[in-house]
């Protein structure tokens, strides 16, 4: 087990990257940023991932709520969602709200939540191109993914393919290498998650408008 570190950062820490993130958005919708993640942020997410147990992961399904179906054509790997009561999910949760807030202020999203799962895609582990959110669904509005694995060579597969949304041609192909950070707007951008060579740690997450109605509340996981 790792020890738990101190993983306190400063919110003055975060505005120049922030506003990388916020001006990249604004100008083509998507942002890669190579080895962005700030270290004690790093650390801490990987004490979450080392404290868990392989039995705390479940498989993951295609669709949300009822609807939601376990299809190993179109998906194989492993999540668990975060919870403020997992150890080393403190700060990676005040860091994704010091970030909605600033993506709010600069860019007027209105985002109102944010949900994030680890990954875990073990050898041969894919996802079949896909989009995050369907037009006029309101709910994900922007998707952040973020990698925790050291070491990684290009030959080792795993890659995020990000595809046009117009011409469907390949835009970008990300290698997974610790602490890039990811971020595309959820309802535009086609992408997938090539097979894996090697277990493949991520954590995926996605920023949210209130679509909340009566007692319907919004996400059903």
């Amino acid at each position: 087990m790792h020890p738990i570190q101190d993983t306190t950062t400063r919110p003055a820490d975060d505005e120049a990257l922030f506003e990388s993130i916020a001006a990249a958005l604004e100008s083509q919708g998507y942002v890669i940023l190579p080895a962005a993640l700030p270290p004690a942020l790093a650390a801490s997410l990987l004490d979450c991932l080392a404290i868990l147990e392989q039995d705390q992961f479940h498989t993951a399904g295609v669709g949300r709520g009822r609807d939601q179906v376990h299809n190993q054509f179109v998906r194989r790997n492993s999540i668990h969602w975060i919870e403020e009561d997992d150890i080393g999910s403190g700060p990676w949760l005040a860091w994704t709200t010091r970030l909605r807030l600033y993506l709010n202020r600069r860019l007027f999203l209105g985002l109102f939540s944010f949900e994030s799962h680890l990954s875990l895609y073990q050898v041969g582990d894919f996802y079949r191109k896909h989009v995050d959110a369907f037009k006029g669904d309101s709910n994900r509005i922007l998707s952040l993914v973020v990698y925790l694995n050291k070491g990684w060579e290009p030959d080792q597969g795993g890659e995020l393919v990000i595809y046009d949304p117009q011409t469907q041609a390949e835009l970008v192909k990300v290698i997974p290498g610790f602490g890039t950070l990811v971020l595309f707007l959820s309802e535009e951008f086609p992408h997938e998650v090539l097979p894996t060579q090697r277990d493949r740690h991520a954590v995926a997450g996605w920023f949210r408008l209130n679509t909340s109605i009566n007692d319907a509340i919004d996400p059903p996981r």
